[in-house]
């Protein structure tokens, strides 16, 4: 007949009360922390651009200060489009990101008389576009013609009489298209003010 094992209380205490490794406990702390680091990586840097509007070159449509949104992933399956507001890389200093509005496209010529922007496609049809983005009090009587190179774009800030933008740079008066970071979507700054932009 086999004899019954008795487990004392005190055997079963020291089973339970056996502690987890530190390094256990190290990683299972660090994991949480890790994964939304790495998240917020991909966010950040493949997703979505964050900037905060340092001049009023883009009023009134975006204030000075406001914060926005930009999608990377637009542009990685999309073309610009004229009207689109775009971050960039400031072709005087790429270090730079400008955010400005897409006017002219590629091969288009760009004709601004008195403030008036004309453009002429690649089909020769010339049309005005539209301003109403632009507010009275910062309109201006620029007068320019630009000829926009393949796979490159020019853009004005919507406050045209205080803007640098491809009227004024000096390496080049475009932007190319590598060097668009995203098209801004929101406004999430100040509060009273977020939502979508165009």
């Amino acid at each position: 007949m086999s004899k019954k094992v008795k487990t004392t209380p005190d055997a079963e205490v020291k089973e339970e009360e056996t502690p987890k490794s530190k390094l256990r406990e190290t990683l299972e702390f660090l994991a949480p922390i890790i994964i939304a680091l790495i998240v917020a990586m991909i966010l950040k840097y493949c997703i979505f651009a964050n900037a905060v509007i340092p001049t009023g070159s883009m009023l009134n449509t975006i204030q000075k200060g406001d914060r926005v949104i930009a999608s990377r992933l637009e542009y990685k399956f999309n073309e610009p489009e004229r009207f689109d507001i775009a971050i960039f890389k400031y072709p005087d200093n790429e270090k730079e990101l400008f955010v400005k509005r897409i006017i002219g496209l590629p091969g288009e010529t760009v004709n601004i008389v008195d403030g008036t922007v004309y453009v002429t496609g690649t089909d020769g049809k010339t049309m005005q576009l539209r301003d109403d983005f632009v507010s009275p009090e910062n309109k201006d009587s620029y007068n320019g013609t630009f000829v926009v190179p393949e796979d490159s774009y020019f853009v004005m800030g919507d406050n045209r009489d205080n803007s640098v933008d491809s009227r004024y740079w000096t390496t080049t008066n475009f932007v190319s298209r590598d060097k668009f970071v995203g098209k801004v979507m929101f406004r999430y700054y100040p509060f009273n003010t977020a939502g979508k932009l165009e």
